[in-house]
């Protein structure tokens, strides 16, 4: 089902501009080129641009990103020091919002060879087809998780739900996805509200952080199934549950609080 979804998305003609894959990488240097490599096999069809964002790498990450596929078009931001995911997020979003167009389209995925990037055809096309923002879904029909341990699936499987109960964002399912495209356009306006407090979360809470920021200027949201491919992980996870729960719980209690933007975005 998902091959087939893939491959109808692909031959779609699309109206919009360039796509720009932003991955935020720490100590990635084994999973980075075989990503790359899949990564190159969309440019023929796609206009695209991929953003490496190096998280002070202690290892090889930004000789990698650079000496990937001669023929893809990547571009390396470097912080001197380990900053965390949300400031990779941050730093993804200023750069490729200093030079796309409104009519491009912003993927975020992970770093770690774990998302299928075939699967950017098929977030493109719901871009396309109206959504403002498309997520690649592990809880959505066709979605699997299976290959993720199981605490860390009891954790994406819990915070889904209580993100639910209490955001209630119309179309999401996976509230924690890191696979996700979002129109610049929508991306630029929120920036122009919250500037560089778009993202201030510094671990993985950080993604839920910007759905639910997102989510005050109304855009219209899609999923797509993601399968997970966990099993292709090169390293170690990054995710420390007991610190991503406690921020989780402290995002969902923010959110409780803290009323609407006061004026339209």
């Amino acid at each position: 089902m998902t091959e087939m979804l893939v491959r109808e998305h692909a031959e779609a003609e699309t109206r919009l501009g360039r796509v720009h894959i932003v991955l935020p990488a720490y100590n990635e240097e084994r999973s980075l080129p075989p990503l790359l490599e899949r990564i190159d096999r969309l440019a023929a069809s796609q206009p695209l641009t991929v953003w490496v964002i190096d998280d002070g790498s202690a290892d090889d990450t930004a000789a990698v990103a650079t000496g990937g596929p001669p023929s893809l078009h990547v571009n390396l931001v470097s912080h001197d020091v380990n900053l965390g995911l949300g400031q990779a997020i941050q730093t993804g979003l200023r750069s490729v919002l200093t030079v796309a167009a409104d009519d491009d389209v912003l993927v975020v995925m992970d770093a770690d060879d774990t998302h299928d990037p075939t699967l950017v055809a098929a977030l493109v096309a719901e871009i396309d087809n109206g959504a403002d923002i498309a997520i690649c879904s592990r809880f959505t029909d066709g979605g699997d998780d299976t290959t993720a341990p199981p605490l860390r699936r009891l954790m994406s499987r819990g915070a889904a739900h209580m993100f639910r109960v209490v955001a209630k964002v119309d179309g999401v399912r996976d509230f924690t996805s890191g696979y996700r495209a979002y129109r610049v356009s929508l991306l630029r306006r929120a920036a122009g509200h919250w500037g560089e407090r778009l993202v201030v979360e510094q671990g993985f809470a950080c993604m839920v952080e910007l759905l639910l920021k997102l989510r005050h200027l109304n855009p219209r949201i899609a999923e797509v199934p993601l399968v997970l491919q966990y099993d292709r992980k090169q390293g170690a996870s990054k995710l420390k549950l007991a610190r991503t729960l406690r921020q989780y719980f402290t995002l969902l209690v923010r959110e409780s609080f803290t009323p609407a933007p006061y004026r339209q975005i």
